[in-house]
């Protein structure tokens, strides 16, 4: 950063803690549990609406969504913003009467309310863990953006002192100031979040109408790679459409392991239910809401909201592609030379392989593949020093390469990454035929395979290596800002949720605390605990044998827990006389269900079977199981009388028509978005 860049950077995060501070202080602080984990329940429609966004845009989205674009997948990865606008419609009038109804504090306390308290502590006890594991996700994709903008800047930085500096901002005002400091904050990171991405956008095409070539690619049923040359009489948005018309596509095939078109029937829904309608993080903001009337119309002005976010995170993740193609194999070269690493040493013999120790800057320049060479040094120190790019040559410390150790029966893998087999021709089919004789070996002796990914680009780094192209007057500081203030909004708005759940359901749940003092401090203090937590796991989560994509990671955990809540919550609402002990054996049968697919999954048990291979799709079959079961129980042994949803709290409880209007638009909207980009119109 220039010097102005630093004020403007400087400024903003100062502006953001500063308000926030000051506006939940401005009603005399947090006097009891309901200021402090639900902002006093005073919270206007417009703060409702903002703060969600802010809260659920962040860099999972710039970063893991913009990669997800960046790959095959495209502009389909949309899905789960469109989709979203859907669900926040039908949350504002099936879900939230009910909730506000109830009084409650926490999503888990109204599975007490319908079912009993068993139901909410294990909810709450599940909940936590697996925010701690979106904690570190949220912490990881802002500190790899920082990361990867260093490495532009030939900056060393490692990724815990951007994760400390995230986790300690957010740590700050939530500690302080609770949810009414957090939805503050949300407003002013929101707004510029949504700027930001628009600036980072129009650059990018600007860059686009300038460059000779482009990268592209060809078939999202592949993934295959090609380089364009491309039309000096043709604009930006021409040039764009002509590279990836295709890549404009919502419905991806069946058989794609990210996002295959059979998920938008029922898999998508499942997550996007649970996300905005059960997810104490994100509903924690509408139970905030001063009315029911007001949370309506928040929730439905977020749901417009949700419309344009696509057009300022996903097109620029596919001009990313675009225009750095090639950087995004280099940020990938430290995945790539730990996977032909393990592979020289479990196949000896490969022909596409090879080390070398020390070599300087002019081999390195001069090795061309397509064969790797892994590049041998005795330091990092040393390693640094040459500085040469190749994509074909992976640098590695002596220590580094020694750690690799193939098992027994090794195999190697590229399903997320399609483009992997385009970019590396000869080498996949060295691997393929050695893949074949192992898994015959592993067969005749009775064991298993172990699989390691294989990945071509860091598609995660799309965001950063956009970032790199902004000039530095100013715009850059605003822009990284404003990436990092959504960071920080989110893990603010997870820290407060994390801490909500564990005091509210569980710390006071197993001892009976009554004092709202000692709630409050048990709260801040889970904050300060939580944040530490995100700052440990961040480094653990660029492993791709976890994922490629964090976008991917986040997802597909929540499906522990999503389905089997999601049908606990809708079964219980629309069956009256279900058994109190459903909720716990809803989540319970999910649990089993989702973990038993995604092991067998990864053992290979269903290869071939390319429905069964897609994390969303375990989730249609969780929410079937569970509702199959809950159904049973009911038929067996059905309440003798319908549970009736008595209010407990003094709140006006009017819904808004002139919200139900506007939500129904938002609905047709929608549905135009998914015929204008599908084949039938743009994507030919």
């Amino acid at each position: 950063m220039g010097v102005v860049d630093i004020l403007v950077f400087v400024a903003f995060i100062g502006a953001v803690i500063f308000v926030a501070l000051w506006k939940s202080r401005d009603s005399g602080g947090e006097k009891d549990s309901q200021d402090y984990f639900l902002a006093g329940r005073g919270l206007s429609w417009w703060l409702v609406g903002f703060s969600l966004i802010a809260a659920n845009i962040s860099t999972e989205q710039f970063v893991g969504m913009s990669g997800n674009a960046a790959s095959h997948v495209g502009l389909a990865i949309a899905s789960f913003e469109w989709m979203a606008a859907v669900t926040l419609v039908v949350v504002a009038f099936c879900f939230l009467p009910y909730f506000l109804r109830a009084g409650i504090y926490t999503i888990p306390q109204f599975l007490e309310y319908r079912y009993n308290p068993t139901a909410r502590l294990l909810m709450a006890i599940i909940t936590v863990l697996i925010y701690l594991l979106l904690l570190g996700a949220v912490t990881y994709s802002g500190a790899l953006t920082v990361q990867t903008l260093g490495e532009r800047n030939n900056y060393d930085i490692p990724l815990y002192l951007p994760s400390l500096f995230i986790a300690l901002i957010a740590a700050v005002y939530v500690v302080a100031g609770g949810l009414k400091a957090s939805v503050w904050a949300d407003l002013l990171q929101g707004s510029a979040l949504i700027l930001g991405g628009a600036i980072v956008m129009y650059i990018a095409f600007g860059q686009l109408g300038e460059a000779e070539s482009a990268a592209t690619i060809v078939d999202q049923s592949t993934g295959e790679v090609a380089v364009q040359q491309l039309d000096p009489e043709q604009g930006p948005v021409e040039r764009f459409m002509s590279l990836n018309s295709k890549r404009l596509n919502m419905f991806l095939p069946a058989n794609d392991k990210v996002l295959p078109y059979t998920a938008l029937l029922l898999g998508l829904w499942i997550p996007n239910f649970y996300y905005w309608g059960l997810n104490q993080y994100i509903t924690q903001r509408t139970l905030g809401s001063s009315s029911l009337a007001e949370g309506q119309k928040g929730i439905v002005f977020s749901s417009y909201l949700k419309l344009i976010i696509p057009f300022v995170v996903v097109i620029p993740g596919i001009l990313a592609f675009n225009l750095f193609g090639d950087d995004l194999r280099l940020n990938a070269r430290g995945d790539v030379g730990k996977a032909m690493a393990l592979y020289l040493k479990a196949n000896p013999d490969t022909e596409y392989v090879a080390t070398a120790e020390s070599p300087d800057a002019a081999t390195v320049e001069e090795h061309a593949g397509p064969g790797y060479l892994i590049a041998l040094y005795g330091n990092e120190q040393a390693m640094k020093e040459v500085k040469a790019k190749n994509i074909f040559v992976l640098p590695m410390t002596q220590e580094a390469f020694d750690a690799q150790k193939p098992a027994d029966f090794q195999v190697f893998s590229a399903k997320e990454d399609l483009s992997w087999r385009h970019v590396n021709k000869e080498l996949a089919e060295e691997i393929e035929a050695y893949n074949k004789s192992v898994e015959e070996a592993a067969k005749a002796a009775e064991g298993a395979t172990k699989s390691q990914a294989l990945v071509a680009y860091k598609y995660d780094a799309a965001l950063a290596q956009l970032l790199a192209m902004l000039p530095k007057n100013g715009l850059f500081g605003f822009v990284v800002a404003a990436l990092l203030g959504a960071v920080i909004s989110s893990l603010a708005a997870l820290l407060n949720a994390a801490s909500s759940i564990f005091t509210l359901d569980i710390y006071s749940g197993l001892t009976g605390e009554t004092n709202d003092a000692r709630k409050v401090a048990v709260g801040r203090v889970g904050v300060v605990v939580f944040a530490l937590v995100a700052c440990g796991l961040a480094p653990l989560l660029g492993d791709p044998n976890i994922s490629n994509s964090i976008f991917t990671i986040i997802q597909g955990g929540q499906g522990l827990l999503s389905p089997g809540v999601l049908s606990a919550f809708a079964f219980g609402l629309l069956v009256r006389r279900a058994p109190r002990s459903c909720g716990v054996v809803a989540i319970f049968v999910n649990i089993a269900v989702y973990g038993s697919l995604w092991y067998f999954s990864s053992q290979g048990t269903f290869e071939g079977i390319e429905f069964m291979n897609n994390y969303l799709n375990w989730m249609a079959i969780s929410l079937v199981t569970c509702v199959a079961v809950m159904g049973a129980m009911t038929v067996l042994a059905p309440l003798p009388e319908p549970i009736t949803f008595e209010a407990k709290t003094d709140m006006e409880l009017s819904g808004s028509k002139g919200a139900l209007v506007a939500g129904i638009i938002c609905v047709v909207l929608t549905l135009a978005l998914y015929v204008i980009f599908s084949p039938l119109v743009i994507a030919k």
